[in-house]
């Protein structure tokens, strides 16, 4: 009988039936000297207890403006030490916290704020080029008239305060200051009342989804969800409370918030923030400056690490493990980041943003080519199985099928939307992740691509990953992604967008002469695109869509692009 490709994680750990705050107030009684947040842009450090002082703080000020339980709080920012601060009070008082973009511009912020019911929101006064104050003015320029507190919008109808982490916002926004003094008016006794009220099972977070077409789903998550994910994901890199983590992945995605703040908090480590924003030159800094032992990012950012020209000035002995995720990784990359950055215990995970965000994760002491190759083993109390997309049957080990996942880090929806609710997760619980992977033997996982990702040229199944991971053997490339365009004869055909390193350069000619007799040859790009940057979104993945969109109008394709198919 032919194995198939099912498994599930069996674990002597159980999950924990703690709230957020709960767990909080644990590490702060264990830890409460240990350094907890260290946010170098705003020169700050904070222990443990000094960090439960903000959060508490904040929490009453919370139930000053009469935050209840379940009432959606925005937070519009970068990463901050106010950021951690409401995320932490938020699951105190049971707010349910709503992760923005920080690059979303107004269109997008008025679709968020009313999709979720946001009744508060927390915002920076600026970053980069986009100006927070003057976009929030122009959805509710009644704030200039209305009491603050008691906002009547015309296009944000649920929203009552805006609170402002400028020392002088606009007219009719709260100043993060004169919102924290608010908590005087609340005695700790309340606190605790709402404590009692709230259950692991509530939700306590919304993260916006973007996808291929029409509006980003709010994939709503629990306290059970993201605590629990955020203790198996550290337990996999062997965390103690000595842990001092480098997270330059934004806090709005689960990458930072949940296996950054979250995995440190609940085994009291240290959350470090190099920079507002990505910036590989802050990263190498804080990490020797901080001597940190984890870091983070997905494979653009550790690219850009590695490639930046003061890469050799710096000391990252300190380093030991971390976690790569977000899009797959190219092997040499991996190799790189394993010895010249001493990251021996790097993983890889995979996951998604509805399943906490991981399911699959590397170990230490994994096989170098398991560790380089696979996206990892199940992770503990989730199942996984790999279906035929047409029939929804299992496949056998080591076929292509559709990824599916069950159990607890499953989201608990998409607010307010029970149609796209029933797409992803099936009436038996499975959430359908639309990734194409394989499953071997012994359990490890591996991504080979996106089922919308997938080109047929002429009858033929095209994984771009497979041609992305030959061509960037290529000595004088440093990055390379490869989609497909429509083609009138074929009806795709591959492309490829390459990145060379600094210095390099090589012909259409030569790279098709690379390609020739290495891989088959309806998988030897049709077109390349030499380029020094990639569309990618604020979490620094590749958005191949826009790529797609680029090269329709640059090799003047829409003739093809019309062309209508079975």
């Amino acid at each position: 009988m032919v194995s198939k490709s099912y498994t599930c994680g069996i674990s002597k750990e159980p999950l924990i039936g703690l709230t957020i705050g709960e767990k909080f107030d644990e590490t702060v009684k264990r830890y409460h000297k240990n350094e907890a947040l260290v946010v170098r842009h705003q020169n700050i450090r904070w222990t443990y207890a000094e960090l439960s002082d903000q959060v508490n703080k904040c929490a009453r000020a919370l139930l000053s403006v009469n935050i209840k339980k379940g009432d959606r709080v925005g937070i519009w920012s970068s990463n901050r030490s106010e950021w951690t601060v409401i995320q932490f009070a938020c699951a105190k008082v049971g707010a349910i916290l709503v992760n923005i973009n920080p690059s979303y511009r107004v269109n997008e912020l008025n679709y968020a704020l009313n999709q979720s019911g946001c009744v508060m929101i927390v915002i920076e006064d600026q970053f980069k080029y986009s100006n927070y104050h003057d976009m929030v003015m122009s959805l509710a320029p009644e704030l200039s008239t209305d009491q603050i507190g008691n906002l009547k919008a015309e296009k944000l109808p649920n929203l009552k305060i805006v609170v402002s982490l400028s020392d002088n916002p606009p007219a009719g926004m709260l100043s993060w200051k004169l919102f924290l003094d608010r908590s005087e008016e609340i005695q700790p006794k309340e606190l605790e009342l709402r404590a009692e009220t709230l259950c692991f099972d509530d939700p306590i977070n919304i993260q916006y989804t973007s996808g291929t077409t029409g509006h980003p789903k709010g994939a709503t998550l629990s306290h059970h969800n993201i605590l629990n994910n955020s203790i198996f994901t550290a337990g996999r890199m062997n965390f103690s409370d000595k842990e001092r983590v480098v997270i330059p992945v934004p806090l709005y995605h689960c990458f930072g918030m949940v296996l950054g703040n979250l995995s440190c908090m609940t085994h009291g480590a240290t959350m470090i923030y190099p920079s507002p924003g990505y910036d590989p030159l802050a990263v190498l800094e804080t990490v020797e400056a901080e001597k940190g032992t984890v870091l983070y990012g997905v494979p653009t950012m550790f690219i850009a690490e590695l490639e930046h020209p003061d890469f050799d000035k710096f000391d990252l002995s300190s380093l030991r493990t971390g976690v790569m995720a977000g899009s797959p990784c190219p092997i040499e990359v991996m190799k790189k980041v394993q010895s010249v950055m001493h990251m021996t215990d790097v993983q890889v995970g995979y996951g998604m943003t509805e399943t906490s965000p991981v399911v699959t994760q590397t170990k230490i002491g994994t096989p170098l080519d398991k560790q380089v190759a696979t996206v990892g083993q199940i992770h503990p109390h989730v199942e996984i199985k790999i279906i035929d997309p047409e029939t929804g049957l299992i496949v056998p080990l080591g076929e292509r099928g559709e990824l599916c996942m069950r159990g607890y880090s499953v989201m608990l929806g998409y607010w307010n939307d029970e149609e796209q609710t029933r797409q992803a997760i099936d009436r038996t619980g499975w959430m359908h992740s639309e990734d194409l992977a394989t499953m071997d033997e012994e359990g490890y996982i591996k991504i080979v691509g996106r089922i919308k990702d997938m080109i047929i040229r002429g009858g033929e199944n095209i994984y771009p990953k497979e041609i992305e991971e030959f061509l960037f053997t290529h000595p004088k490339i440093v990055q390379v992604q490869v989609i497909g365009v429509p083609d009138i004869k074929y009806g795709e055909v591959v492309m490829a967008w390459i990145q060379f390193k600094e210095g390099e350069q090589a012909s259409e000619d030569e790279l098709r002469t690379f390609c020739k007799g290495n891989i088959a040859h309806f998988k030897i790009p049709t077109y390349f695109k030499f380029t020094d940057s990639f569309p990618m979104t604020v979490t620094r993945k590749i958005r191949k869509v826009e790529m797609r969109e680029i090269s329709i109008k640059e090799l003047d394709l829409s003739k093809a692009s019309s062309v209508k198919t079975a």
